[in-house]
């Protein structure tokens, strides 16, 4: 678990585009349960802060990626909450993104350990 903020890793735009679209994979959810979500599935490594996340979710929207809909509060219901959820065409881009991921990282590691003998 990170404890120093220095610890924690910066995000290039077209990651947290794809860890907004993997974790509406799971169903819809309102800004701040995408952040909790990513924070706690990376150990507190990764923590996207309100002004990295809504400009990227209302880019993803804009993309038709995501779909959004004002929704009650479950537990107040004089409070709303931006619920996003994921579309067909988000759905495509995702997989895109992975397969891209895959390759990105797997260039990576070939030049951080390159196999012996090569």
């Amino acid at each position: 678990m990170a404890d120093d903020a220095s610890e924690r890793i910066q995000l290039l735009q077209g990651t947290l585009d794809m860890l907004i679209l993997r974790t509406l994979l799971f169903g819809p959810a309102h800004g701040h349960q995408i952040a909790r979500h990513i924070q706690r599935t990376t150990e507190d490594l990764l923590q996207v802060e309100h002004g990295s996340l809504y400009p990227a979710l209302h880019r993803l929207e804009r993309r038709g990626w995501i779909a959004a809909r004002w929704e009650p509060a479950a537990k107040d219901l004089k409070r709303e909450f931006k619920y996003y959820r994921l579309t067909a065409a988000g759905r495509k881009q995702l997989v895109a993104e992975e397969s891209r991921w895959k390759k990105l990282t797997g260039a990576v590691a070939r030049v951080l350990w390159p196999a012996e003998g090569a």
